[in-house]
């Protein structure tokens, strides 16, 4: 039997949640939990990262397109909304579907079905990118690809191994989230770095692999740094 797929919506209109609600009933194979307080919800994403988030567009305290730019990237999103003209942007940011209310039963399970062929297609393909927003486009970067990550005012450097870098006004945090978890680590405030371009590193510096600078390596993150270097199979 299937498992129920882990699903957060997000509306400010709690008779909005209440369709979603019942809709995810009738369908049945869906764990639902809504929220009517954007941030409550927010929460609960970082902490949960559920599979699939239904999430409104236009609300009063907050845009959904800016929530949706800080989901973790392997959660799928659909967005919800009586705003037609937020349809290009929300597919911009690589959401699997766009509901425009009021929305059909038929309609619903047409976006699950999308969603859960996405989430499929991930099991059984790896993650090997990650996509960011630059300017005005997106970009997908080959997690192969990525040398090193550097924080830079507000923007962030994503700096290639092929050459050249990627800007971003992606944050940390979020970066941090959206790659692996088992093969990134922060070593400072404002450095990220893949650990087999890891060549050696000292007390307060790392030296990675095609680079003539050794990057620093911030005093809260250097615990969990030599922990993570003494355990990756191809340092030891």
């Amino acid at each position: 039997m299937m498992k129920n797929i882990s699903c957060i919506a997000i509306d400010d209109e709690p008779m909005a949640l209440l369709v979603i609600e019942q809709f995810c009933q009738r369908r049945g194979g869906i764990e639902l939990t809504t929220y009517s307080e954007p941030q409550n919800g927010i929460d609960e994403i970082i902490r949960t990262k559920p599979q699939l988030v239904f999430l409104d567009i236009h609300m009063s305290s907050i845009n959904g397109l800016d929530i949706a730019r800080s989901i973790p990237h392997e959660t799928c999103i659909i967005f919800t909304t009586a705003h037609a003209q937020y349809a290009l942007e929300g597919f911009n940011l690589d959401a699997v579907d766009y509901l425009h209310k009021p929305f059909a039963y038929e309609r619903f399970c047409r976006a699950v079905d999308k969603a859960m062929r996405r989430m499929s297609t991930t099991s059984v393909n790896p993650q090997r990118h990650i996509t960011v927003k630059q300017e005005y486009s997106n970009v997908n970067i080959l997690l192969n690809d990525i040398l090193y990550i550097e924080a830079l005012g507000n923007y962030v450097k994503i700096v290639k191994v092929t050459g050249g870098n990627v800007l971003t006004r992606t944050n940390m945090k979020t970066l941090m989230q959206m790659l692996p978890q088992e093969t990134f680590v922060r070593i400072h405030r404002s450095y990220i770095v893949p650990l087999n371009k890891i060549n050696s590193f000292t007390r307060h510096n790392v030296f990675i692999n095609g680079t003539d600078s050794p990057l620093p390596i911030g005093h809260q993150y250097a615990n969990e740094l030599s922990e993570r270097i003494l355990h990756h199979s191809h340092l030891i």
